[in-house]
């Protein structure tokens, strides 16, 4: 079974253990298929035409909405497509600033990935609104609920937070923070980037405003997603070009779609609806989790972040006492595994462990082509330095 599901992914199929899935997986055949089919179509124009190829292009978009949002139980009218999580949410931002003032507060986190950081920063700097971040606990990875609870004060506009931590693996309970948000009114903003790949995301369960993710983390396409309740979609002052839609996802979709990276990404969505999420996340836990025990096993070793499975992902970050990450990194490249090293732009959370000046981790993320013998490769690989 595990030999036919890695079939499914062409990119995985050579001498390679591919633990860099983290930064962005292999693409799944159908998705791929998807893309190439969709460029070679005819269908390609524009929306809102006269002819054939137009409505084609009306329905995909269409399509695609609904398969996102089927995939992580959204309403589609708030799903929008975009180039990645960054731009978007750089985007997203910049039409948020225009509603804060002085006196305003964000609040974020230190474990998250700078993609949810800076532009709040930026956003808070040019409005004169005030961003803080709320810490975590350097020996478990844990989002300090207690400072987070603190910051969201009564002037808090928003909430920025991850549904898991890029590098160590961390899942906050996000549902806490967006009910401490709501209690002073607050709007929130889920950083599901390295979440949707790994589990059941509900949207309209967690209650967030806005949650971004990224197609090219589950098997699709380098393009991104923002998921944004309808009415704030439609009432943000966002820039936009003066013939753009007042209403709707193309409100804030600028300029003409990337066509074969959405219908891409809907082959990608409908592949996890198929394959069902939750069983996604249990063959991914049972991979990860000698993963897991064996680098804690190993005395010159040292794992950062959550020492258990229970609310992580399957990701580890980890250093060899007298090796710096680049060189681990290395090493194991020259035995054909790949792995990450350095802070994967979760700078806040490298600078708050004190690895600034030492090079970070070492970043390992199990996905659904990573087999059990690539995780021996690996224990291996790792025991021999």
């Amino acid at each position: 079974m595990t030999d036919a599901i890695r079939r499914r992914f062409p990119g995985s199929q050579n001498e390679w253990a591919r633990f860099d899935g983290p930064a962005g997986t292999q693409m799944v055949d159908a998705a791929i298929r998807a893309a190439s089919d969709w460029s070679s179509s005819g269908n390609n124009a524009n929306t809102h035409g006269a002819f054939a190829a137009a409505h084609a292009t009306d329905a995909l978009l269409e399509r695609a909405r609904g398969v996102v949002a089927q995939l992580l139980d959204t309403d589609p009218n708030g799903v929008v497509f975009g180039a990645n999580m960054t731009t978007m949410t750089f985007a997203l931002t910049r039409a948020i600033a225009r509603t804060l003032k002085p006196g305003d507060r964000v609040v974020g986190t230190r474990l998250d990935h700078d993609a949810n950081v800076s532009p709040w920063r930026i956003a808070c700097e040019e409005s004169g609104a005030e961003h803080v971040l709320a810490p975590f606990s350097p020996i478990d990875g844990r989002l300090d609920m207690d400072a987070m609870a603190k910051l969201i004060t009564p002037n808090t506009k928003w909430v920025a937070v991850t549904g898991a931590s890029n590098l160590i693996g961390t899942m906050p309970d996000i549902k806490t923070v967006v009910a401490l948000a709501r209690h002073v009114g607050a709007r929130v903003f889920v950083d599901a980037v390295h979440l949707v790949p790994h589990m059941p995301v509900s949207v309209r369960d967690i209650g967030c405003d806005v949650l971004a993710t990224s197609p090219y983390k589950w098997y699709g396409p380098h393009a991104g997603v923002l998921c944004i309740e309808p009415n704030l979609l439609n009432a943000l002052p966002v820039a936009k070009v003066r013939p753009a839609d007042d209403v709707g996802p193309r409100r804030f979709e600028t300029g003409t779609p990337n066509l074969e990276n959405i219908a891409a990404t809907e082959a990608a969505a409908r592949h996890l609806l198929e394959e069902n999420m939750a069983s996604v996340a249990k063959y991914e836990r049972d991979v990860f989790a000698p993963l897991l025990q064996g680098l804690l096993s190993m005395p010159r070793v040292k794992v950062w972040g959550p020492p258990s499975l229970e609310a992580r992902t399957p990701t580890v970050a980890f250093t060899v006492n007298g090796l710096t990450p680049d060189r681990v990194a290395e090493i194991l490249a020259a035995k054909k595994i790949a792995v990450w090293a350095g802070s994967s732009y979760a700078v806040e959370l490298v600078s708050h462990l004190g690895l600034a000046e030492s090079g970070g981790v070492v970043r390992a993320g199990v996905v659904r082509y990573v087999t059990p013998d690539d995780v021996q490769r690996l224990l291996a690989a790792v025991a021999a330095l």
